[in-house]
């Protein structure tokens, strides 16, 4: 019995390019960068103080002013992207039962623990917020755009560090694959640039010190780069079961051919060395789309400029690829808005819904004397019109956890 095929009809996005999809999507396409001086927090006492901030974000736009000051930034974001996904996609709430909720992120609220916390410490016990615990869980994405939607079927938030927004897309597609969902709103979000974040990321060694050139600090493949940068933003898409979709008329931008994670099972923070778990998140997710690697058009790498990750997921790429790993186009999202953490998956998931859309690839940023290590195409300095029909977008995370989405052109 052939299971359900699964499609996309909306697309959303927040993110340090824009406050749309299409905003994002054409700051990519021109190589414009969304990194600059953090503005959120005084940030002068830190070796570190430039981000990927999304800027004019009015969660008002979206929420009631006093429910948005209850939740965390990750939750307003999420929303927001929820909103432009299902406009596209021509759904409005309530979405009822046989609508599902599946988003990732890597840390939630806990911009909202962090701040009670010195209200706790400054002020006493009983100045603390009671959307304290609430606010600060990693599963409220989901829950209020399953509240704002009224999708009152399965929900569920993955929570696999940088790997969540793929996942979750991918646990999506599995929700109506299963049969439990005609519809799911999927992606990944995250909300925490944090003075916290950025000593932590130094204190590993692992984020980029390029103070006076922001826009030029995410170097994914470069030889001389530093490591990430951190961001915040959601991407979210709209699944469909294929039929349900054609039904009603709507848009059908791509389809979600396969996916797949896997564990490394090696270091907290560290990849595989020969890649092994991205190895076979790759091949397990091309197996489950039934594709074979030759059948692949573009890859968006994961790609967070650190000196490890670059080299070894392209060493993963050529032993998943071969020959074929020379000649197939692979960009770098990351090297525009930074590193989002769990929102980056949703991110460039649908960035490669508008790839398969428009028929263009957008440029690796930044790519200006390639580490001889990364040899591959990486779509150096200007977007490229190719012809995809399939896409692989790779995402992996601390805990070794690794995920990869197919997604392609609906034919038939």
């Amino acid at each position: 019995m052939s299971r359900p095929r699964v499609v996309v009809t909306g697309v959303g996005a927040v993110t340090p390019l824009g406050l749309t999809a299409e905003e994002t999507w054409q700051g990519l396409l021109v190589g414009r960068s969304g990194i600059g001086p953090i503005t959120q927090f005084d940030a002068s006492h830190l070796p570190v103080c430039i981000a990927g901030e999304v800027k004019g974000f009015d969660p008002a736009r979206y929420l009631p002013a006093k429910e948005a000051r209850r939740i965390s930034r990750a939750s307003q974001l999420a929303v927001a992207a929820a909103q432009e996904a299902l406009a596209m996609a021509g759904l409005t709430p309530p979405l009822g039962e046989r609508a599902g909720v599946c988003i990732g992120t890597g840390i939630g609220g806990l911009e909202w623990a962090f701040a009670q916390a010195r209200v706790l410490w400054e002020q006493g016990w009983e100045r603390v917020s009671p959307f304290a615990i609430p606010a600060s869980l990693a599963n409220m994405p989901a829950h209020h755009v399953s509240r704002w939607a009224q999708a009152l079927g399965p929900i569920l938030a993955v929570i696999t560090a940088c790997a969540a927004g793929t996942q979750a897309v991918g646990e999506g597609a599995e929700m109506i694959r299963r049969g439990a969902a005609d519809v799911v709103i999927a992606g990944g979000v995250e909300g925490f640039i944090h003075e916290v974040a950025i000593a932590g990321f130094m204190a590993m060694r692992a984020i980029s010190t390029r103070n006076d050139e922001p826009q030029r600090a995410s170097r994914p493949f470069d030889a001389g780069r530093d490591g990430l940068v951190l961001a915040e933003g959601a991407g979210v898409l709209v699944l469909e079961r294929l039929e349900h979709a054609r039904a009603r008329g709507a848009p059908i931008l791509a389809e979600v051919l396969g996916w797949a994670s896997s564990s490394d099972g090696f270091h907290v923070a560290q990849p595989d060395p020969e890649g092994l778990g991205a190895i076979r998140a790759m091949r397990w997710a091309l197996a489950d789309a039934g594709v074979c690697p030759e059948d692949v058009d573009y890859i968006n790498a994961h790609a967070t400029a650190t000196p490890l990750n670059d080299v070894i997921e392209t060493r993963a790429i050529k032993a998943v690829f071969g020959p074929h790993a020379y000649r197939v186009p692979i960009s770098a999202t990351k090297s525009m808005t930074g590193h989002a953490m769990g929102g980056s998956g949703g991110i460039e998931a649908v960035v490669c819904v508008l790839t398969l859309r428009d028929q263009v690839i957008h440029p690796t940023a930044n790519l200006e004397e390639p580490d001889p290590e990364c040899d591959l195409d990486y779509v150096p300095g200007e977007a490229r019109r190719a012809q995809v029909q399939i896409t692989l977008s790779n995402s992996f995370g601390f805990g070794g956890q690794n995920a990869c989405l197919v997604l392609g052109k609906c034919v038939n």
